[in-house]
């Protein structure tokens, strides 16, 4: 594994259950801003083999990016059974459940 998507891995694996993060505050706290794709890729191709919450990761406007019904549906399940709270039919409220990646209480 390259040293980058590690760093992202152990990023993700990092987000507390109620938080979420998003691609590119993964990418910036992994060591390269510009990296948001490449977070997209590790979410696609690893979540499984490294057991990641994938569900903790949503677009830069707090929405979540998935394509089609099923699973976006199943990403607000998953993020409401952990507190997340909405401001829009798939639009976490990033004010109140985005961590920052530094408050272990997932404040910030």
């Amino acid at each position: 594994m390259q040293p980058y998507t590690a760093r992202v891995v152990e990023v993700i694996k990092a987000i507390p259950p109620g938080t979420v993060m998003t691609y590119g505050q993964v990418a910036a706290a992994a060591g390269s801003p510009r990296g948001a794709r490449r977070v997209v890729w590790v979410l696609h191709s690893l979540s499984e083999a490294h057991g990641l919450p994938w569900h903790r990761v949503v677009n830069a406007k707090g929405e979540i990016a998935l394509p089609g019904d099923e699973a976006r549906y199943t990403q607000r399940s998953l993020l409401e059974e952990e507190g997340v709270l909405f401001d829009g039919d798939y639009r976490v409220d990033l004010a109140q459940c985005r961590w920052d990646g530094a408050s272990p209480e997932g404040e910030g």
